[in-house]
């Protein structure tokens, strides 16, 4: 037997340093090679590593949420084979790991302090590898009282398993843990499932003090920090203008229609990209970044439209080059394969930065006002509420027509109330008088 030390590898050119977001593996969990140890992010671009031999997991180098330098110890693996020796050698010149694991003592925030006695114990546990079915154990303790935690006592859990019990509703101090230091595990979140409701309902309605202290890391620490700094470095205007789409969505219907089989199906933002692109032609102050260190605005020719894009990890802004050169057809096309890539996690770093104004839109769920955060350091934003069809007044009577409303930030440093408003009246009637988004000037 001889020990295989893994360090963090180089994950991007240029790139100094990694968040870890997220381990696959415990200590004493048995990998077989390219089994998934841990998934790191650096500049919203998320890196998975392999393991590079079969082997135990002895060791883990750092907690969900730190930054790992390149090149740093990450996790020691226990080998049977000669490569893994080697490795060994070089794991001794390593620095030594600390006395007690780092997975013992909580990865997830916080954490709960196991005693020497409890670590001892499990230490002299022989690892077993997961097993494929749920354990049948865990439902058998899930009525017993003494598995509930006293109050004030934090449940140990990885941030997957805390994602999972937060969408259930599931108080994760009521969920008894099967892992070391009583760590909560999927599996024990699938017995609570099939058992833990049915004894919940028996028990009557029960206060819940439960307080979790969840650690912002990964992506959404990136997002907490981009917000923050757009907001206390950017002076925002919000304009909000309603925007007749009743001719707009029979022409988009319309065009759906009688589309080509390989086209993709037309939503409102392509339409709203290609106004865009006409209205910055008249203001192309609009289509600008602001360096407010150096007192300069870059006012770009080519407009590259950032779109605001939901996916699993977090808010992502993936970027449409060049809109400028796109026709209708073009500007669908390119959105979906990036919205795609991101929600995937397949989106490259070129396709998530770049951008010159951004547009955000929360579909069918878009409320009827927004006050967009302004993607820094851009200085304008397009929101797009949803399509809501109410009575509008012709000078004779009431008529229903699809009314849409855009709310827009923009950096009032550099864009006036003024030009605000024509910016965004010069795409209100580009959009209520659609053909006109075809016609060239």
């Amino acid at each position: 037997m001889s020990e295989h030390l893994i360090k963090m590898p180089d994950v991007g050119e240029g790139i100094a340093e990694a968040e870890l977001v997220e381990w696959h593996v415990k200590v004493g969990d048995l990998v077989r090679e390219d089994a998934l140890l841990a998934a790191v992010m650096t500049d919203k671009a998320t890196v998975e590593i392999p393991s590079p031999v079969d082997g135990e997991v002895l060791w883990l180098g750092a907690d969900i949420g730190d930054v790992v330098a390149i090149g740093s110890p990450l996790i020691r693996l226990k080998t049977g084979d000669e490569e893994g020796a080697a490795s060994g050698r070089d794991a001794d010149r390593a620095p030594e790991p600390p006395a007690r694991p780092k997975d013992i003592e909580a990865q997830a925030d916080g954490a709960v302090k196991t005693s020497d006695a409890v670590v001892e114990k499990q230490a002299k546990e022989a690892p077993q590898p997961r097993p494929v079915e749920a354990p049948q154990s865990p439902p058998a303790r899930m009525h017993r009282p003494s598995a509930r935690r006293m109050e004030g006592d934090k449940p140990v859990a990885s941030p997957a398993v805390r994602l999972r019990a937060r969408e259930a509703g599931i108080d994760l101090r009521q969920v008894p843990g099967s892992g070391p230091a009583g760590r909560i595990t999927h599996e024990d979140l699938d017995a609570f499932l099939a058992h833990g409701p049915q004894a919940a309902g028996a028990a009557g309605l029960a206060q819940d003090t439960s307080v979790q202290a969840i650690k912002v890391i990964g992506l959404r620490r990136r997002i907490a920090e981009k917000m923050a700094l757009a907001k206390s470095r950017i002076p925002h205007i919000t304009y909000v203008e309603e925007v007749d789409v009743t001719a707009l969505e029979d022409l988009r219907a319309s065009l759906n229609a009688s589309k080509r089989a390989e086209r993709p199906k037309l939503t409102i933002l392509p339409f709203l990209m290609r106004a865009m692109v006409k209205a910055i032609a008249e203001q192309p102050n609009l289509n600008a970044i602001y360096d407010d260190e150096a007192g300069i605005v870059h006012q770009h020719g080519g407009v590259h439209i950032g779109i605001a894009t939901q996916t699993g990890s977090g808010l992502m802004v993936p970027v449409v080059r060049h809109a400028e050169a796109r026709d209708l057809w073009d500007c669908a096309t390119e959105l979906n394969r990036l919205a795609e890539a991101a929600k995937a996690g397949l989106a490259t770093r070129d396709e998530l930065s770049g951008s010159t104004i951004t547009i955000t839109s929360l579909g069918a769920m878009g409320g009827i006002v927004t006050t967009p955060v302004i993607n820094h350091p851009e200085v304008a934003i397009v929101g797009v509420n949803k399509i809501m069809v109410r009575p509008v007044w012709d000078g004779s009577t009431f008529i229903p027509r699809k009314m849409m409303n855009l709310s827009s930030s923009f950096d009032h440093r550099i864009v006036d109330g003024w030009d605000a408003a024509l910016f965004v009246q010069r795409i209100k009637t580009l959009l209520e008088t659609p053909a006109m988004i075809f016609v060239e000037a």
